[in-house]
C-alpha cells in the first residue's frame, strides 16, 4: 500500500516591502488577526502550528486570517511534516512599517483592538 502524502501546495508569501500602509491596517484591524499575531510575538519562530492558536473561529476562516496576514507581510507559514508552522514577521514589518506593530502589540484587548 503506498505511504498517503499531503500535496498540498506550499503558501505563498508577500514581502512587507510590497505591502501597502492600508492593505496592513487592514490586516490588523480585524481582532482573530491581531489575537493571532500577539500569539506569534509572545512565541518562537516555527514553534506555533496552525491549529495550536486558541481562536473562535472554524479551520476555513483561520485559514483565511493566515492567509490575509501572509498578504499583509506579517505572517511566513512552512510545512513541517504534516503541520504547518508560522513565524511573525517582526524585524521585516518594523523596517517597513515602523512602530506599527509596536502599538498593536503593546494596545490592550479593551482598547477596542
Amino acid at each position: 500500500m503506498a505511504e498517503r502524502t499531503s500535496h498540498r501546495a506550499a503558501p505563498e508569501h508577500t514581502h512587507p516591502d510590497d505591502v501597502p500602509v492600508l492593505a496592513a491596517l487592514a490586516a490588523l484591524a480585524d481582532p482573530v488577526r491581531i489575537q493571532l499575531v500577539r500569539e506569534l510575538a509572545g512565541s518562537p519562530e516555527w514553534s506555533r502550528s496552525c491549529g495550536g492558536f486558541d481562536v473562535p473561529v472554524g479551520k476555513a476562516a483561520l485559514s483565511h486570517h493566515f492567509a490575509v496576514l501572509r498578504g499583509a507581510g506579517l505572517v511566513e507559514q512552512r510545512d513541517a511534516g504534516p503541520k504547518r508552522v508560522n513565524r511573525l514577521r517582526r524585524a521585516e514589518f518594523d523596517a517597513r512599517f515602523p512602530g506599527l506593530l509596536a502599538l498593536v502589540l503593546r494596545a490592550e484587548p479593551a482598547d477596542g483592538i
